[in-house]
């Protein structure tokens, strides 16, 4: 009962996404089954810290990740959080656990050179309107960094050609304006126009499959892949690495980073700030291969 009202709380009070509630929920759900099988039943009032980091041991014995652990204790700590000021629970036994640490991971990107290549390629994509789409998804990705989902929602009516901005619905619900160049406002035209002429169902969504409905996250990520997989240098190849080049290219010209904190709809500055690191292990590359000094202290 009072997991169904914490994922209720999640959703109308705290707009959490829906994949965020499902994750929450399998990983209490996980956390009660282990209660359940060490101890024989389980209620919320008598778990115990050290239960919690028993709990934590047995998922990095089974292999899971140490950022899957540390996600699955926000979710336990939330929860008693959410429990105890119900008064269900006199203390949150979740409280003051530290997690694993994780490695630090620099994201991925692909220069703007091989994207462009990437994208004017004409003979990449299909001579029709799902290749057409195709293409512009990946440059729209690439020109304001959006995620993922949040191009999937994107509506005809978040285009504004009178001021060239888009307005997006981010985490939370959240909404931001992302502008657009002249050069865009006409890519956005064109796209629309062949839409409309070719695709018989009509849909609030900017984007859509043939049929008239809209793209799905699984579809867009094979999009992206399927195009990124001509650059053999790229580990991933997801629609999140486009959103990390827009931010590496975008703090490499020059741009604030505040700026680009609130393109990317960042709520924190350090979230941000990963791509200085990108930016500064790119440097550290270009001056170990192009100074003769350094290369000749390496070789020393």
């Amino acid at each position: 009962m009072w997991k169904e009202k914490f994922i209720d709380y999640l959703r109308y009070e705290k707009n959490y996404s829906p994949q965020t509630e499902i994750s929450y929920f399998r990983d209490i759900t996980q956390f009660e089954d282990f209660i359940t099988g060490e101890c024989g039943s389980y209620d919320p009032a008598m778990v115990e810290t050290d239960q919690i980091r028993n709990w934590m041991i047995r998922l990095m014995e089974l292999g899971v990740k140490p950022r899957s652990v540390n996600r699955k204790l926000s979710a336990v700590r939330s929860y008693f959080r959410f429990l105890k000021r119900k008064e269900v629970v006199s203390r949150n036994p979740a409280e003051g656990i530290n997690g694993p640490k994780t490695p630090r991971v620099l994201p991925g990107f692909v220069k703007d050179r091989e994207l462009s290549e990437i994208i004017d390629t004409a003979d990449a994509y299909p001579d029709d309107f799902c290749g057409h789409r195709d293409r512009f998804l990946i440059e729209l990705l690439y020109l304001t960094g959006m995620r993922r989902a949040e191009l999937i929602a994107l509506r005809d009516s978040d285009v504004d050609f009178d001021t060239s901005t888009l307005r997006v619905t981010g985490k939370r619900n959240k909404q931001r304006i992302i502008p657009f160049s002249h050069s865009t406002k006409g890519k956005i035209r064109d796209y629309m126009s062949k839409r409309d002429a070719e695709v018989e169902n009509k849909s609030p969504f900017l984007f859509v499959k043939n049929d008239g409905n809209p793209l799905y996250p699984k579809l867009v990520y094979n999009i992206i892949h399927t195009h990124l997989s001509s650059i053999p240098t790229l580990s991933k190849k997801s629609p999140h690495v486009l959103r990390h080049s827009f931010a590496t290219e975008m703090l490499n010209n020059g741009a604030d980073i505040n700026a680009v904190k609130e393109l990317l709809g960042h709520t924190s500055l350090a979230s941000t700030q990963i791509y200085t690191h990108v930016t500064l292990e790119e440097i550290k590359k270009t001056y170990d291969h192009a100074h003769p000094r350094a290369q000749k202290m390496k070789e020393e």
